[in-house]
């Protein structure tokens, strides 16, 4: 059927597939309720409708899509009960500036006066301040149009989830169709600010960069590549970092930067000047004193986020697209002539032994993976290991979450394997994390993902324990998970799964997992130690 003129009028549930079809946004994450049938009514063929088994792994699986993909991603809940369910990944998707337009189902205007089963009396507030526009629309009519500012505003850099409370007989409702527009979400960096940073770094004798994960989400990977050869300097990962920030085999690579004050500032007060590219100016997670902001040392700062450029304690921060001030900032400085730092030392690879340590299955896991695979990671208390035996090459390679809350990175995997079917992901994720969101191995088996889910069991939460350990504390309850059967979980959803606990049995599993049509599941008993969460860069 010819699609309405912008004059003529057609329903609120026509006018939003039209708008979500010029957005390029046809596929839909969602778990349907009676609120809202009038949206899912005879479901258009041209869509794609991807069930989530609960509402946290619905928000996580569209963060996944959405970050893969550079679009943003639309999601229907459930009325209030299921925007609750989905609150944590909201605030993960905030975290992680993932672009999302999210709609919850409402009850009937008629009722909302009288508190109706299902009905939220503030329902715009509900989400608040986790997403950067929230609102139900006052008329039926609106819905189309508020959908509409819900995505430009999505899609405006720093990006982020949006929220839509649409009311359950809306969808019926006459309206006028919403024309497509195009918003820019690039701003161009103050030229005397980037003139001025262009000699401060041409002055400086030992300058550093650190690097966060804007680099990655904005494609300009290549751009802050050729600035730090150009500058000639050692480059640093941003603490949390929740994508890839600088190719971990290339010469200027230098490591992490721990998420403590402490550690930032031994790994940073030996330069004379530190450029932050993509990142905030730092994320922290344990109390110290950063002695680099009370130096003289200065900290220059190029990101497209304000509020990271308001928050940063010391230095000069210049806003703008990265894709446009990497290049400008790179014109701006003589060729670099500084001598290129020693190459950063690789660990040995580990051995094997029983437990098997968690080193050694990292080592493996690197080993048997394509270069061209994707490693969706929440693992934290085994990050340190994973960052020494798994180097990452590729833009697009990596993502987590950057919020610290669990249960993100499962259907996040699915999400992007959803987007990037291609190519192959791989999942590693812990024990404890795995418990939150494994409904997401439902979905993959629906859609035949090629998704590798490695569950490091170490019967517990190992950074609670870690950090028992720093903060000297002793019998804290409720760290030790005994018993689960990843493997047996995985069966019970369709998925197959692969139980191993000695070391000789590891590359036979992995190599399955690596090669199925479809998700696999392999559970890896580990050595239980307790790692050391934080250390210098």
């Amino acid at each position: 059927m010819a699609k309405p003129s912008p004059q003529g009028r057609t329903t609120v549930r026509e006018a939003v597939l039209d708008l979500l079809r010029d957005c390029g946004m046809t596929t839909v994450f969602g778990n349907p309720g009676s609120t809202e049938l009038g949206f899912l009514d005879r479901w258009p063929s041209d869509f794609r409708y991807v069930l989530g088994l609960q509402e946290a792994c619905v928000v996580g699986m569209a963060d996944g899509h959405a970050r893969a993909t550079g679009n943003a991603a639309f999601v229907n809940l459930h009325s209030a009960a299921g925007v609750g369910h989905a609150l944590g990944n909201v605030f993960t998707a905030f975290r992680n500036q993932a672009p999302l337009v999210i709609t919850a189902g409402q009850q009937a205007r008629s009722l909302l006066p009288n508190f109706p089963f299902l009905g939220a009396s503030e329902a715009a507030s509900f989400p608040h301040p986790y997403v950067k526009f929230s609102v139900e629309p006052a008329r039926a009519e609106d819905v189309p149009t508020a959908i509409a500012q819900a995505y430009r505003v999505a899609m405006q850099k720093p990006w982020g989830p949006t929220f839509v409370s649409v009311p359950a007989d809306d969808w019926s409702a006459p309206c006028h169709p919403v024309r497509a527009r195009r918003v820019s979400g690039d701003t161009a960096p103050d030229p005397a600010l980037l003139e001025e940073a262009a000699r401060a770094i041409a002055a400086a004798r030992r300058p550093v960069l650190v690097v966060g994960p804007e680099v990655d989400a904005e494609g300009a990977g290549e751009a802050v590549v050729a600035l730090a050869e150009r500058i000639g300097a050692p480059v640093l990962t941003s603490p949390f970092s929740s994508r890839l920030s600088f190719p971990e085999d290339h010469p200027l690579f230098a490591g992490f930067l721990a998420a403590a004050p402490q550690a930032v500032s031994e790994a940073l007060m030996p330069h004379d000047l530190v450029l932050v590219v993509g990142a905030p100016v730092f994320t922290f997670h344990v109390k110290g004193e950063a002695g680099i902001f009370r130096s003289d040392i200065p900290i220059l700062h190029l990101t497209m986020d304000g509020a990271a450029a308001a928050s940063a304690p010391w230095g000069t921060s210049i806003l703008g697209s990265l894709r446009l001030a990497l290049p400008a900032l790179a014109a701006l400085l003589p060729d670099g002539r500084r001598p290129l730092p020693a190459p950063r030392p690789r660990p040995a690879p580990p051995a094997a032994a029983h437990p098997i340590p968690p080193a050694f299955l990292l080592h493996r896991l690197r080993e048997v993976m394509s270069d061209d695979a994707i490693l969706v990671e929440e693992a934290p208390s085994h990050r340190p290991a994973m960052q020494a035996q798994m180097p990452i090459r590729r833009w697009g390679g990596f993502f987590t979450m950057a919020s610290g809350g669990l249960g993100y990175s499962l259907p996040g995997a699915v999400g992007i394997a959803l987007a990037r079917p291609e190519r192959r992901v791989v999942c590693l994720i812990g024990d404890g994390s795995m418990m939150y969101s494994p409904q997401a191995l439902w979905t993959a088996v629906q859609h035949r993902l090629p998704l590798a889910v490695v569950v490091i069991n170490n019967e517990g939460y190992g950074a609670m324990r870690s950090f028992g350990q720093v903060m000297q504390v002793r019998d804290v309850p409720g760290i030790d998970l005994p018993g689960l059967d990843f493997a047996s979980l995985a069966h019970s959803m369709g998925c197959p799964g692969r139980r191993v606990s000695r070391a000789e049995e590891l590359d036979d599993a992995l190599a399955e997992a690596l090669a199925a049509e479809g998700p696999m599941l392999v559970e890896v008993v580990v050595d239980a130690a307790v790692p050391t969460l934080y250390g210098k860069a």
